[in-house]
C-alpha cells in the first residue's frame, strides 16, 4: 500500500481511534503557548533541510506561526539545488534554487542560509560536521529543526546527521526536532503538534515559489499529512515533530 493511500485510510480512522485511545494535546511549540502570544525574549530558530522547499514543505506552516510572533527565523540549505531544475538548463540550477528559496523565505518572513555543499553530493565526514557546526552554532539558535534520520534522500540523511552531530557538540544546547516530507519520511513518529490551519495559505505559498519543482506533484501530499495530523489533534490542519530534546523553557508555538 502507499503512504497516500495508507493516509487516506487512516485519516478515514482517525476519529474513532481518538474516542477510544483519547487525543494527544497540541503541543504550544517553542515560543509561546496556545493560543500564540508574544514573547519579550525573542527566539531564534533554524529549520534545515537537504534542499530548497524542504523546509518550507515540512515546516512552512510552523515557520509562518513563529516569525509572526516575532521570533528570528532562519532556513539552512544544504545546498542550492544544483540537481535538478525541471526544464531548466542545469547550469542555471543553483541560481534559480536560490531565488525560489529566497522568495520562499520573504512569504515566511525568514532568512536564508546555505552551505558550500553540492545537491546529490553530500559529505558527511569529520571536517565537514566541523564546519557545519560552525555554521550553525554561529546563529545561536534556540531551536532546530531537521529531516527524519531515516529519509529516502541521501541529503536529508546527511543534513539529519549533521545537526545531530552539531547538536552532541554543543552539549544539547539547543532544543531539537525531527520533521517529515512527503513522501521522502520513512515510519515517521510524532510526539508533538503545531496547529497550522491558520497559515495554510503562507504556508502553500512559500512551497509553491519552488515553481521548478512542480509542487503540483508533491504538496498536496503534504497537505493529506497535515490535515490527517489534524485529526490526530483535534484541529483542521497540524503539522508533526518528533522532539529529541525539548527545553523545558520552549515550547513549541
Amino acid at each position: 500500500m502507499s503512504r497516500r493511500a495508507l493516509l487516506l485510510q487512516s485519516a478515514k480512522l482517525a476519529p474513532a481511534a481518538r474516542l477510544l485511545a483519547g487525543t494527544k494535546a497540541l503541543t504550544a511549540l517553542p515560543g509561546h503557548s496556545s493560543p500564540p502570544r508574544q514573547q519579550a525574549s525573542k527566539l531564534k530558530v533554524v529549520i534545515t533541510g537537504g534542499h530548497p522547499g524542504d523546509p518550507e514543505c515540512g515546516c512552512g506552516g510552523t515557520i509562518a506561526r513563529y516569525s509572526d510572533a516575532g521570533h528570528h527565523v532562519a532556513l539552512l540549505y544544504l545546498n542550492r539545488g544544483e540537481g535538478y531544475c525541471g526544464q531548466n538548463d542545469p547550469k542555471d540550477c543553483a541560481r534559480i534554487r536560490t531565488a525560489e528559496a529566497e522568495k520562499a523565505c520573504a512569504i515566511l518572513k525568514a532568512h536564508a542560509l546555505f552551505t558550500a555543499q553540492t545537491d546529490g553530493g553530500a559529505v558527511v565526514d569529520p571536517p565537514h560536521y566541523e564546519e557545519f557546526s560552525r555554521l550553525l552554532l554561529a546563529q545561536e539558535p534556540h531551536i532546530v529543526f531537521t529531516h527524519w534520520p531515516t529519509d529516502a534522500h541521501r541529503d536529508h540523511r546527511a543534513i539529519s546527521a549533521l545537526v545531530l552531530d552539531a547538536w552532541l557538540a554543543s552539549k544539547k544546547k539547543f532544543a531539537l526536532y525531527y520533521y517529515e516530507v512527503a513522501e521522502d519520511t520513512m515510519r515517521f513518529s510524532a510526539t508533538d503538534f503545531v496547529d497550522t490551519s491558520g497559515v495554510a495559505d503562507l504556508h502553500r505559498a512559500a512551497c509553491y515559489a519552488h515553481a521548478s519543482q512542480q509542487p503540483n506533484k508533491w504538496f498536496p501530499l503534504q497537505v493529506e499529512m497535515i490535515r490527517y495530523h489534524g485529526l490526530q489533534a483535534g484541529c483542521a490542519q497540524a503539522e508533526a515533530f518528533y522532539g529529541v530534546s525539548q527545553q523545558p523553557q520552549i515550547v513549541l508555538p
